[in-house]
């Protein structure tokens, strides 16, 4: 794990050299997870629970509408908690509308036997100030026991 968390950090040092913008932030929300019972039936009514998520981003600027947006975040979901990672592309629609999509990695603390989950992320978000911002996010597991979740938060720039 302590790999892991370096080389997040090895990542934010090296897209922070070098660029003009770079902004810093905390965000949190609700989750909503949606576990696959099995791999031929993905059902129609699918076991859901709700959790919390908490962490920090950093955004750094490419170009005047293209950014890259490392993110850490604790998420706890009932019984078992893990580290989310997702490391995005993000897009400006707008000056207040974004779209952000890229991998998600994943430590699971206490879930089976493998740990560290690779995931797929897409999120929009909106800025209600300079500061603030509601953003929503979906990750899709691909594996059979991976779960998909819904992030609904803020995020504040600090």
């Amino acid at each position: 794990m302590n790999k892991f968390i370096l080389s997040i950090f090895f990542l934010i040092f090296c897209l922070n050299s070098g660029q003009a913008q770079t902004e810093f932030g905390v965000k949190g929300g609700v989750n909503i997870t949606f576990f696959k019972v099995d791999e031929i039936n993905f059902g129609e009514y699918p076991d859901t629970e709700i959790g919390f998520y908490g962490g920090f981003f950093a955004d750094f600027e490419i170009d005047a509408n293209l950014h890259v947006q490392p993110e850490l975040l604790y998420i706890g979901i009932s019984d078992f908690q893990f580290l989310n990672a997702p490391v995005y592309l993000k897009y400006d629609v707008n000056n207040d509308f974004h779209v952000l999509i890229g991998p998600s990695l994943n430590y699971f603390f206490d879930f089976f036997s493998n740990k560290f989950k690779v995931r797929a992320d897409l999120s929009l978000a909106y800025d209600l100030s300079s500061n603030l911002d509601l953003h929503m996010k979906y990750t899709l597991g691909f594996e059979e026991l991976s779960p998909n979740v819904l992030f609904l938060g803020v995020g504040y720039r600090l």
